[in-house]
């Protein structure tokens, strides 16, 4: 009798068993709403924490992913686990970051993220397309969604399945350092960009219900449409700094390329370290809960911008407590601390424990990062494979970055009329139609003409960019420019010449490559924004004795106008990335020049800020502008 109760005993309990190992949320079948509530109904608040916390890789371990059940890592500006390291590398790593989250008690898996913001611009040999500037003077939203998919393609070749891409901020005055992640001035043109984000997530489903995030598949990313709002009209164009703005101009202007993101099911949204009229973004509940959550319905999760919470007061980290309690309280579900975890775990535990921060709000928070998660599959494919390696700077690719580096071209200037127009160039020494020129010597000058690291800008390889050509594969504009022109065409190259140089050589035409140095964020911003020296007496000496054209190398408009008499023919080239080669192909007639200025192009920094349809406006060349040519044949 006492083996049959045994045996009976054993039966069942094998029975609970198999009953307790179905878990709803671990089921694919199941709605979406019914495994997000699964798991944070069997969720302690130690793990719920976690869930919020995002820590930079160089502090996170598998151990550090267990012990403190973190759900997310990030790679910072610059950040990688060697120089040069490979798909496989960043493969290897992030799996052992993930093995340590599958290895809690509920196997929550962890979202890696990375700012991808123009190609994936952290990792070696990636394709780096232009900034966003030079995409919004393309006006073409298909381009940008291939771009999308691309980026896509390269972040996933890693092991990443988030990037912090796109900004969508309006910058409204070119003297704040991040204004060549913003499209346009023109909060249309912007609307119109957020086509990455079906190039990056996929195409959202017909009927899907609004708000909700979308992520097709393992070939697509989560996006994050940054910064929350308003950081590209703060005060002088000042990073970080105070917009002022009544609601009606922030609805009109900063806000409408978030109601395009959602709509196209973004998955994430960043939050702005400005301010609107005094209040910080960051411990704004209106905009934050109110607007963005209430009102346009965003039911994926907000993050804070790199420590995002730190710098709620002034000076940064100074009330720690107080910052985590008006952020938190103000919707944000995802903080990147990013480094100081225990500190941010240990202080929310104590809010939440002692009914400061309301449970509620911790549960909105987990419930909006888990329904991200299971959208984008990580709880059936938590883990990274090679099978994308080959997709990273793939020739596809860099041909894509190239026809974008092409369509971002702006001819400002050709010549002292259209009936003599200097561009396009010739490429030989004869029977070049419509005007023959011999062209047997030819002079390129300027510090950007041969620096891949200038041509790419801030957050390639670096967070603030670096100087040189071994930064990553690509090919600079002096190489495009021999490339292209005909073997029997001489290409001289000198950084900087002196005007006897450049007159003793008889030249048929100049290149003059100038611009700015690269930069990011507060780095960037600029009272006088001057081409970077020797620009600017290398295009005196060039130009006041061979005819030429000069290529501007920068981020966004600069001070032109007391050189411009002495210039033939001007080009702004923006920040083109890797594919130089784009560059000659417009210059040299095999693609013409269609670009329109993204934004206004000044005459004096004392008229900034002046943006189209202001009652002031008295530019050097409005908004939109944009000089044509025709494509050259030659035989």
């Amino acid at each position: 009798m006492a083996r049959t109760l045994i045996s009976l005993m054993g039966l069942l309990l094998l029975c609970c068993l198999a009953e307790a190992e179905y878990l709803k949320y671990k089921d694919p079948k199941q709605p979406l709403h019914v495994r997000v509530n699964d798991l944070v109904s069997r969720m302690t608040l130690e793990e719920k924490i976690g869930q919020m916390t995002q820590i930079e890789r160089g502090v996170a371990s598998a151990e550090v992913m267990k012990k403190y059940f973190i759900g997310n890592v990030l790679t910072g500006g610059g950040s990688a686990p060697a120089r040069q390291a490979s798909a496989e590398a960043w493969i290897n790593i992030i799996n052992d970051f993930q093995k340590g989250a599958l290895s809690t008690r509920l196997g929550i898996p962890m979202i890696y993220g990375i700012d991808a913001v123009h190609g994936h611009n952290n990792v070696y040999n990636a394709t780096i397309f232009p900034h966003n500037i030079g995409l919004g003077a393309t006006r073409d939203p298909d381009l940008v969604k291939r771009i999308g998919a691309a980026t896509a393609l390269e972040v996933r070749a890693t092991g990443i399945p988030y990037t912090f891409a796109p900004c969508i901020a309006v910058c409204r005055d070119p003297r704040w350092g991040r204004c060549y992640e913003s499209y346009s001035e023109d909060p249309k043109i912007v609307q119109a960009m957020t086509e990455l984000i079906p190039g990056l997530q996929g195409d959202i489903p017909a009927g899907s219900p609004k708000g909700v995030p979308y992520v097709a598949g393992k070939t697509k990313v989560a996006a994050c449409a940054k910064h929350f709002v308003g950081d590209g009209g703060t005060i002088n164009g000042v990073n970080e700094n105070n917009t002022i703005i009544d609601r009606h101009g922030l609805l009109a202007i900063h806000m409408p390329a978030y109601y395009n993101s959602i709509i196209k099911g973004v998955s994430t949204v960043m939050v702005s370290y400005s301010s609107w009229n005094g209040i910080k973004m960051h411990a704004n509940q209106e905009l934050v809960t109110g607007f963005l959550k209430n009102t346009l319905q965003f039911r994926g999760f907000v993050i804070t911008d790199w420590e995002g919470l730190d710098r709620i007061t002034s000076p940064p980290h100074a009330n720690y407590s107080y910052s985590v309690e008006v952020g938190i309280k103000a919707g944000i579900d995802m903080v990147m601390v990013p480094y100081n975890y225990i500190e941010f775990i240990d202080d929310l535990t104590f809010q939440v424990k002692n009914n400061i921060i309301p449970m509620s709000r911790i549960d909105d928070a987990v419930r909006r990062i888990l329904r991200v998660k299971f959208v984008m599959g990580l709880f059936e494919n938590p883990l990274a494979d090679d099978s994308l390696v080959d997709q990273l700077g793939s020739q596809e690719h860099r041909e894509l970055a190239r026809e974008a580096v092409r369509k971002s071209l702006v001819l400002l200037k050709n010549g002292d009329s259209t009936e003599v127009p200097l561009l396009p160039l010739p490429k030989k020494t004869s029977k070049i139609l419509p005007l023959p020129k011999k062209t047997s010597k030819i002079l390129v000058a300027g510090s950007h003409a041969d620096n891949l690291g200038y041509q790419c800008g801030g957050w390639t390889i670096e967070w603030q960019g670096l100087s040189g050509n071994d930064l990553t594969r690509g090919t600079t504009i002096l190489n495009a420019i021999k490339n292209t022109v005909d073997q029997q065409t001489e290409v001289v190259y000198q950084e900087n010449p002196d005007a006897n140089f450049v007159k003793s050589n008889n030249f048929s035409y100049a290149i003059v490559v100038v611009g700015e140095h690269p930069y990011a964020e507060t780095n960037g911003d600029s009272m006088n924004l001057n081409i970077a020296d020797p620009g600017p007496n290398t295009i005196t000496n060039v130009c006041g004795a061979v005819e030429c054209v000069v290529v501007v190398i920068s981020g966004r408009p600069v001070v032109i106008q007391p050189y411009l008499s002495y210039i033939d023919a001007l080009v702004a080239a923006w920040l083109p990335g890797t594919e130089g080669q784009g560059v000659a192909d417009v210059l040299f007639g095999d693609y013409d020049f269609t670009g329109k200025l993204p934004r206004t192009w000044f005459k004096t920094v004392d008229q900034l800020p002046m943006n189209v349809g202001d009652p002031h406006y008295d530019p050097l060349f409005p908004f939109g502008f944009g000089l044509t040519t025709k494509s050259r044949q030659t035989s």
